[in-house]
């Protein structure tokens, strides 16, 4: 079954609208002949005669009046969605699906998507909490368009990873522990900790700061929600080693931070497809560089 062209319905709205052929091909900028092949055709579709001539006017059919208020509402709908298209195609308007860790999601993304916000409102950022591992396959399949992933990534094919930030990583304690001012593997080795769980890469960046010195501690709770973590440190359950993002605060005084030594440190990148960057993209991207840390 051959589908209905959307120009020979504006050519029907045109001639119900102006009751004549003549003043619809003027008003559509097409030759006479056309109009009429145009009515021809639609009416060749349905199965029925659309237009009648009255006292020398040309006025909708029954069946006719139907069809030019089926028109009308698809023709709007059509030209809506060209104008949402244009918009995106403009960036002033999208829809962008980012992947990022917990970390990141609650201490920096809010921040990009504040300026993002002020500057692009036509913006909508749609976000999934994931591990870089994941962030990185969905980029690849076109699920995702930007992911924040931990730093190294190796290099795969069609896929861009760039270096975003450097965060210290921190001992986060209870306040009521006689802490020394910068904390050391051995002197944690012997605390009861509260780490990232296996699956993160600042687990394994423990792990391997821990051996570095000789030492494997056993955590008493392994979690990937850094808040979560806080809250029981606070609660006096543990000591932790966490990014700290800066500036962002302390916010409960039942926790102290210290630096570590020797110093290790959470690097994160940002991830997409590799060849042109949609403009909505592109203004995502630009609000994150513009946390970058230097």
């Amino acid at each position: 079954m051959r589908e209905i062209s959307l120009d020979r319905l504006r050519t029907l709205v045109a001639i119900a609208e102006r009751g004549s052929f003549v003043e619809a091909a003027r008003a559509l900028h097409l030759a006479p002949p056309t109009v009429s092949l145009h009515i021809a055709e639609l009416e060749s579709r349905v199965g029925a005669q659309l237009l009648s001539r009255q006292r020398g006017s040309v006025r909708p059919s029954a069946i006719g009046e139907v069809l030019v208020e089926r028109a009308r509402r698809l023709l709007a709908d059509a030209e809506r969605t060209l104008d949402d298209i244009e918009r995106q195609v403009q960036g002033l308007a999208g829809r962008v699906r980012l992947g990022a860790s917990t970390g990141a999601i609650v201490h920096l993304l809010p921040r990009a998507l504040e300026a993002l916000n002020r500057d692009h409102p036509g913006i909508d950022v749609q976000v999934a909490v994931l591990t870089s591992q994941e962030t990185l396959a969905r980029i690849a399949d076109g699920l995702l368009d930007v992911g924040l992933v931990a730093l190294p990534q190796p290099p795969a094919a069609g896929l861009v990873v760039k270096r975003w930030r450097r965060d210290p990583v921190m001992a986060f304690l209870p306040a009521d522990w006689a802490a020394p001012a910068r904390v050391t593997p051995k002197w944690l080795a012997g605390r009861p900790l509260i780490l990232n769980d296996a699956s993160t890469r600042l687990s394994r960046q423990t792990a391997e700061w821990f051996a570095a010195d000789g030492y494997q501690p056993v955590p008493r709770i392994e979690l990937n929600y850094n808040d979560a973590i806080r809250s029981l440190v606070a609660a006096g359950y543990g000591a932790a080693l966490l990014p700290h993002e800066a500036p962002t605060p302390l916010a409960d005084a039942r926790v102290v931070m210290r630096p570590l030594r020797p110093a290790l440190w959470r690097e994160l990148g940002i991830a997409h497809r590799a060849g042109q960057v949609e403009r909505a993209v592109q203004h995502v991207l630009d609000a994150l560089w513009a946390l970058r840390a230097r």
